[in-house]
């Protein structure tokens, strides 16, 4: 095992094979976490991912500035968290570990902040359980988002204290839940789990840059995944945040959150994404 880091920083373990956690890994089929770290540029993904990968960006060629813009967004918002006193997280489909994971940006501000990531891809929950090794204050559990009772009840979420303020990061993973009735009440499910003062960030594609043709065509690309997924607008998004109190500046372009610099009007169009951070009252 090693891990690379490319020119921008960008980083990922390498394994000759695939480790195993008890779940086959499909590799004849591309998976959505693999072909995303592909396109922030890691190296845990194959040759299916890789193809697929590309003709997304054939589809619809912003797809790696959507990946970019939505990493850009985890670093701000579990900063701001930290700042607000947030010291547990819950990290729904952590996906492939790649430079600047949610434990490495919290531990920045509060060293003793508990983490526990959650994916169901065999590959990502592999590749994080030896890049974490034995850290006490972090944790990965093999778990589908798509069922709370299973990722509230794993082994590291469980060791959370939810009788205070959790922050629940749902990055770029709810298009993986396409119906939208069972999107808000997963929403539902894990905002009332968690005690007052906890908080949800969210990201989610939408379109912007993208033309009608590029989405559908991006659509049917996800469609070959076990993970198709749903562009929404604004106004369903927001759905996603019912019984939140959004931090200002609310549900925004997700490099106009509490940017460092400025965004662009490229910037915004070309990250198709919208982001929000709600605080539950």
């Amino acid at each position: 095992m090693k891990v690379e880091v490319d020119d921008v920083g960008r980083g990922a373990l390498v394994f000759p094979e695939p480790e195993r956690t008890g779940s086959e890994v499909d590799v004849d089929r591309p998976n959505s976490a693999r072909m995303y770290d592909y396109y922030l540029g890691g190296s845990t993904n194959f040759a299916v991912d890789r193809e697929a990968a590309e003709a997304g960006l054939t589809a619809m060629p912003y797809a790696r500035d959507y990946a970019v813009a939505n990493r850009a967004f985890l670093r701000r918002a579990v900063s701001y968290l930290v700042r607000q006193g947030i010291d547990q997280f819950v990290d729904l489909g952590s996906g492939i570990p790649t430079k600047g994971n949610v434990h490495e940006i919290a531990h920045q501000h509060n060293p003793q902040a508990r983490i526990a990531y959650v994916d169901h891809e065999p590959v990502a929950v592999a590749h994080a359980r030896a890049l974490l090794g034995e850290n006490p204050m972090v944790s990965i559990d093999e778990a589908d988002i798509r069922d709370p009772e299973a990722v509230l009840s794993a082994n590291g979420v469980a060791k959370l204290d939810f009788g205070r303020p959790v922050a629940v990061l749902a990055v770029a993973i709810l298009p993986f839940v396409p119906d939208q009735a069972e999107a808000t009440a997963l929403t539902a499910t894990y905002r009332d789990a968690c005690a007052p003062g906890s908080y949800l960030a969210v990201t989610h594609i939408s379109q912007f840059a993208a033309t009608d043709e590029q989405v559908a065509a991006a659509e049917e690309v996800m469609a070959r995944t076990p993970t198709p997924v749903r562009w929404r607008p604004p106004e369903e998004i927001a759905e996603l945040l019912d019984g939140y109190e959004l931090v200002p500046p609310g549900l925004v372009p997700t490099p106009s959150w509490h940017p460092d610099q400025q965004p662009s009007a490229d910037d915004i169009a070309r990250a198709n994404a919208y982001a929000a951070v709600g605080h539950r009252v």
